[in-house]
């Protein structure tokens, strides 16, 4: 258990919590959330220990062990996975190298013996017997294949090191549990299996996210940081987004009918105040009013950007024909034989376990790369906005304020329009004339969608549209795709992205595509066409080991 008491953190003259009273316990799974900029991950690495807090006290229970997600995917480059995993559990870590150390002695003393004994004893108690076989069962239930158990973190694909990690933080069960954004970068089935670990956990777990998919499935508890206060609400994030939306009518409903009865008694005071005969009534009236007080509703610091495509014109029939693309990079085959047809009205969710092959697709269909071999047409009423995962090209080094950057990319160059324009996504005032390139990653987002949505493109390519935006923008996005009228091919780790925009699931494999028409759910669950996934996997995999 760990109990926050009275905690508070100031920064210069900013305060970011001010007096933060809640209790973690076991069995549950409590869900982080809040605003950008609020204090989620300070709130985690205060819990952590490594910040602070300014006032107030963080507990844990004597004699708990608390894990936290390593971030630094560099920190371990010279141990193998398997090792890094087992290092989660520092004390068991200790006793294993001091016993090697030990057994390695020569002489071996008497007293070497008994230090040994003792050793033994307590890496009994703590598993270690099962060390490996428990580390082995982790890595294998995130994907990450048996044959790089033993290999070197540095030796390791990206996505795998994160897997390595999140399996580090996993291992030996600790009493309390810190995830922070667990699900970035991994894969459909690795974050499966991680909501199962931990639907089934019995300890505490404490986790920062922006899937919503991932905080329904395995959270108890919401924790909501607003106005540097934290509110724990019962319930997943569906339920603590529906209470708190219904909440926020009923007390506008409330005061409404509060307003109403004020005027209803205003109206009759002006009338007749005045009037001898009904002095006593308007006094009484009067009284009344005073004490109508209506109830106080703190709008939240969440805001909403408007995120709504309108295409120029309708697309035809033909939209995409794409034939046999292939793509070698830095000499890997990350495109092979790559077919298909896109309809019009297709919303198309392109998965892969290879996020370069999706990227790289993006890129050819977008024209910037050329594909080695193979062709793709777009049909000749069709017009295309691309979004890239990395937007760094169009912000650093940029020499301008929003409104003149905004500018490259609308028909309309007066001043006014573009602020309105910026004001519709969270950028009013002075912020419009900030520069572009100081901005953060999530104000890059929006005015990168600010740019998509001035295209009045009929098809959008999409490269992890969810990434660094805050649950408020995600949905604003999700809304906004789900309302557009045009047709869109994109990629995201986002589950619930997936789930409410796709009519069409297209993965590519080493040895080609699976086009389904199934929803996501049913994609992942359906036995025929996951057996189907494998076996391009392997057959590509066999090939390349022959």
């Amino acid at each position: 258990m760990i109990t926050v008491t009275n905690l508070s953190l100031r920064f210069s003259d900013k305060k970011l919590f001010d007096d933060v009273n809640v209790k973690f316990t076991p069995g549950n799974c409590y869900g982080v959330i809040g605003a950008n900029g609020a204090g989620k991950t300070t709130f985690i690495r205060i819990l952590s220990g490594e910040i602070e807090p300014t006032t107030g006290s963080v507990v844990i229970t004597p004699g708990e062990r608390l894990a936290t997600l390593k971030q630094n995917q560099f920190a371990f480059d010279d141990y193998p996975a398997l090792e890094t995993v087992i290092m989660g559990f520092s004390r068991l870590y200790e006793i294993m190298k001091e016993k090697d150390v030990l057994y390695a002695k020569d002489p071996f003393t008497e007293e070497d013996g008994h230090l040994a004994a003792d050793l033994e004893h307590e890496f009994a108690e703590l598993g270690g017997w099962d060390a490996e076989t428990d580390a082995e069962k982790l890595l294998m239930g995130l994907g990450v294949d048996k044959s790089l158990h033993h290999s070197l973190m540095r030796d390791l694909p990206s996505g795998d090191k994160v897997k390595v990690l999140l399996a580090q933080s996993l291992f030996g069960n600790p009493h309390i549990l810190l995830l922070d954004e667990p699900t970035n970068h991994l894969d459909y089935k690795a974050i499966r299996w991680l909501e199962e670990f931990l639907i089934d956990y019995p300890n505490t777990v404490i986790v920062v996210s922006h899937d919503r998919h991932f905080l329904n499935k395995v959270c108890t508890h919401m924790l909501d940081i607003d106005f540097g206060k934290a509110r724990l609400v019962v319930g997943n994030y569906d339920f603590w987004y529906e209470s708190s939306q219904l909440m926020l009518r009923l007390m506008n409903d409330r005061n409404k009918k509060k307003e109403d009865r004020i005027a209803e008694l205003q109206s009759f005071i002006a009338r007749f105040g005045s009037n001898a005969s009904k002095a006593r009534q308007a006094t009484s009236r009067k009284k009344m009013l005073d004490k109508i007080v209506l109830d106080e509703i703190r709008p939240s610091s969440r805001r909403y950007p408007f995120i709504g495509f309108t295409p120029e014109r309708e697309a035809g029939k033909d939209i995409l024909y794409v034939e046999n693309l292939c793509k070698t990079i830095n000499g890997e085959k990350v495109l092979d034989n790559i077919t298909f047809r896109m309809n019009k009205g297709d919303k198309i969710a392109i998965l892969s376990r290879n996020d370069l092959a999706r990227t790289t697709l993006f890129q050819i269909l977008s024209g910037e790369l050329e594909p080695d071999s193979g062709t793709f047409r777009w049909g000749t009423t069709t017009s295309q906005a691309y979004l890239p995962k990395d937007n760094t090209a169009f912000f650093e080094g940029v020499q301008l304020n929003l409104i003149d950057w905004i500018r490259q990319y609308s028909s309309d160059q007066n001043e006014s329009y573009c602020r309105g324009f910026l004001g519709k996504m969270l950028f009013s005032g002075e912020e419009a004339l900030k520069e572009a390139r100081v901005l953060s990653g999530g104000e890059r987002m929006r005015c990168m969608f600010s740019r998509l949505m001035l295209s009045s493109a009929n098809i959008l390519i999409l490269d992890e549209p969810t990434n660094h935006l805050d649950l408020e923008s995600i949905t604003a996005v999700n809304n906004g795709l789900v309302a557009f009228k045009g047709s869109l091919l994109f990629a995201s780790h986002d589950y619930t992205f997936i789930e409410t925009i796709a009519n069409r699931i297209i993965e590519l494999t080493p040895g080609g595509v699976v086009d389904s028409h199934l929803p996501i759910d049913e994609y992942l669950e359906d036995e025929i066409v996951q057996a189907r996934v494998e076996a391009m996997y392997t057959q590509a995999a066999d090939r390349a080991s022959a």
